[in-house]
């Protein structure tokens, strides 16, 4: 029933407009669901879970509690977590070599979390060009059906074609602009997370050289 219902609605450009609506939906609730994940903790919250007793240096650390602290992180989801976890996997090599590891790391993270965001770009702009398609094929419908009546031009007679056109012309719109608008934020989203981390990441470096964490990370 409601197929039927589309399908007059929107024409041939039911199954493509469909697909884009689909696939912008799926996209757009992946890439939030992963990214909640990817930010759940925060940078101010990370010295509590890394430094029992809210330590602030290297030397009140034990080498078998590091241990235990980068096996933990590593089973978390968050972000900032997994890249102090891989700053202590590394522990051992010498800050040049760690902030390498850690940049390359950071621009897979950043590869992985914008999985998703080109397609919707190009959703964003095929959806209202199906659209216009959409308005040219109902046009035609229309003059088709009005050259096909002997009787008098009425409102009835261009409905169907009319009908089409601007319907499609509306669904395109509808599906473009979630599309256009949720890949612009969760890229303004991927920025921030990966900023985030990239700082923590270097205060954690430095405390790894046995410098103090400054005050933001220990409060």
């Amino acid at each position: 029933m409601i197929l039927a219902q589309l399908e007059h609605q929107l024409g041939s450009m039911m199954w493509p407009l469909l697909t884009c609506s689909f696939l912008t939906g799926v996209i757009l609730l992946d890439r939030l669901f992963r990214l909640l994940q990817a930010g759940r903790l925060g940078q101010h919250h990370l010295a509590a879970q890394l430094l029992p007793g809210h330590s602030n240096t290297l030397n009140s650390v034990s080498a078998s509690q590091l241990d235990t602290m980068q096996q933990s992180l590593q089973q978390r989801r968050s972000l900032l977590l997994q890249g102090v976890a891989l700053l202590l996997t590394h522990r051992n090599e010498n800050k040049a070599l760690r902030e390498e590891i850690a940049a390359i790391w950071l621009q897979s993270k950043r590869r992985q979390l914008s999985s998703g965001l080109k397609l919707l770009n190009l959703i964003a702009a095929i959806s209202p060009l199906l659209g216009l398609l959409g308005t040219i094929l109902g046009l035609i419908q229309m003059f088709q059906d009005i050259g096909a009546s002997n009787s008098p031009v009425t409102p009835a007679l261009l409905a169907d074609g009319l009908g089409v056109a601007m319907y499609t012309t509306a669904a395109g719109l509808f599906i473009a602009l979630p599309a256009l608008v949720g890949a612009q934020l969760f890229s303004l989203w991927i920025d921030r997370l990966i900023n985030g981390a990239e700082h923590g990441m270097n205060q954690y470096n430095l405390w790894l050289e046995g410098i103090p964490l400054c005050e933001d990370f220990t409060s």
